[in-house]
């Protein structure tokens, strides 16, 4: 059951809601714009903020469902709830529908800590707000909204499991904001 479990986060977290609900509502390929990013802030810039919107609620989903159905179903089984967000947003991150080249996993994870973290994960919603409010910069959001997260789960995560499961993802936003980062430190980050 665990295998199954781990596939279907993966498969979860793969669907490519920016590609396709760009694609079938505005007739544009969302990787052809903007920064080619996959996922809400890029929609939002190439499609509007009303179907970035859908996209950031849709990629949170598709993080949160698969893990809730672990949780429901092994409850005793913290690693499974890890194995399974992991692989969803992995799934986001490198879906095997887009050759491995998808979107950075942020709202996936969002999804994911809800289920498992849900007081880091709104700690991390709020900081985000706050720092998009201030700078108009989402990766900067974005990389203080995962720092939020690992702080606020090391303090009130469920399982030890969980508040490692945020520090995992916050290492794979590291790794996928490595071009914001380098851009953030030139002061050339794009702003909204």
């Amino acid at each position: 059951m665990t295998s199954a479990l781990v596939l279907l986060g993966y498969l979860a977290g793969s669907i490519p809601f920016g590609v396709l609900l760009t694609r079938w509502l505005r007739g544009v390929d969302v990787r052809k714009g903007g920064s080619g990013n996959i996922g809400a802030t890029n929609v939002t810039r190439v499609a509007g903020k009303k179907l970035g919107a859908v996209v950031l609620l849709l990629d949170a989903v598709k993080g949160a469902l698969p893990v809730l159905l672990a949780v429901r179903l092994l409850p005793d089984a913290p690693a499974v709830h890890v194995a399974v967000g992991l692989a969803a947003v992995l799934g986001h991150i490198y879906p095997v529908w887009l050759k491995l080249q998808g979107g950075k996993g942020v709202a996936t994870a969002l999804g994911v800590l809800l289920v498992l973290a849900p007081q880091a994960a709104l700690a991390a919603a709020l900081v985000y707000v706050a720092v998009f409010a201030v700078s108009r910069v989402s990766s900067l959001g974005s990389l203080a909204a995962g720092a939020t997260a690992v702080g606020t789960s090391a303090l009130t995560a469920r399982a030890l499991e969980y508040a490692g499961l945020s520090a995992l993802l916050f290492a794979l936003m590291l790794w996928t904001h490595r071009g914001n980062i380098h851009r953030l430190a030139r002061r050339t980050e794009r702003r909204f």
